[in-house]
């Protein structure tokens, strides 16, 4: 990391699109509006009385059923995970989120339609420096077969795994080094997915009432069912890969750390942040001087280095 990625970013510009709430099926319009440095990411129900903020922040998580829902009081934002992965992807630290309905917009089912916005908006790079959040030592959860790890490393990094036991969506395994112009050509344009069957379901009982072959993957039990195929052969891990970093984006900064997850979702990766987050001996937040932005980049190194892990 060095020069500019340093520094807070906002937009140049504001910026919006229209669309449907996966679960809720409601039409829903998203504005995204450039933001003073250390404003953080805001969700705002503009069609709400007194419009209603919620900050992108884990503590603010009220539920990680089918997807990551923020609430703050009664006014809640569902599936923000897409949208957050974006903006994080993109290092977007600063931007105002205005919904007037009740879900982000699935657009494609994937985070690309955000990460086209955000770049045909532009970015602009802000006169403050980031603070990161440095993790300092091993934190793990476990469910079962399932596992999330944050550990001490130089730069992000994701290694991501899948087991659905289908004949599609058997043994993936997705590594990344984070960077954002990797981040946009092979992870944004990743959408999510699910099973005929357990659509049919969720339909049944009032959920994925927007949900259709145009903003996600069904699969039945040995074929894919949208008729334009998959984007990349194992676009399922990658999607996985996409939702895991829209939940630890939640944590507030960018995070500086080795993520593991196996076979992990929403609920699992939350309980992961939080763990991190309950214990300052976990991590520490690190913030540049715009004048020596070149010692922080030697401070992380070091830092990754000489830490030693142990379990938390």
């Amino acid at each position: 990391m060095t020069g500019t990625s340093f520094f807070q970013r906002t937009l140049k510009r504001p910026t919006s699109c229209e669309g449907v709430g996966l679960h809720s099926g409601a039409r829903v319009t998203l504005r995204l509006i450039p933001a003073p440095v250390d404003h953080g990411l805001l969700f705002v129900r503009v069609d709400l009385p007194g419009k209603p903020t919620i900050p992108a922040r884990a503590d603010f998580v009220v539920s990680t059923a089918l997807a990551t829902t923020l609430g703050q009081g009664s006014a809640r934002v569902g599936t923000v995970e897409h949208l957050v992965s974006a903006l994080s992807g993109l290092g977007i630290d600063n931007v105002r989120i205005e919904l007037d309905g009740p879900e982000v917009p699935i657009m494609d089912g994937s985070a690309a339609p955000f990460a086209q916005l955000i770049t045909e908006a532009g970015i602009r790079v802000q006169d403050q420096a980031k603070s990161f959040l440095v993790i300092r030592r091993v934190v793990s959860v476990r469910e079962g077969d399932k596992s999330a790890t944050l550990a001490p490393a130089k730069k992000l990094r994701v290694d991501c795994t899948i087991d659905f036991k289908h004949p599609l969506i058997s043994d993936q395994t997705y590594s990344l080094e984070f960077q954002e112009s990797t981040y946009a050509k092979e992870i944004a344009r990743a959408r999510t997915f699910g099973f005929a069957k357990d659509v049919e379901k969720l339909q049944a009982n009032g959920l994925a009432r927007g949900g259709s072959l145009k903003n996600a993957i069904v699969v039945d039990e040995f074929s894919v069912l949208n008729p334009e195929g998959l984007r990349f052969p194992d676009e399922f891990v990658r999607h996985k890969l996409l939702d895991a970093l829209g939940d630890v984006a939640l944590m507030g900064r960018p995070v500086v750390g080795h993520l593991t997850v196996h076979k992990s979702g929403h609920a699992l990766n939350h309980k992961l942040v939080m763990k991190v987050l309950s214990d300052p001996a976990n991590y520490e937040v690190v913030r540049a001087r715009a004048r020596d932005v070149e010692q922080l980049d030697l401070a992380l190194n070091d830092l990754a280095g000489i830490l030693a892990p142990h379990a938390a």
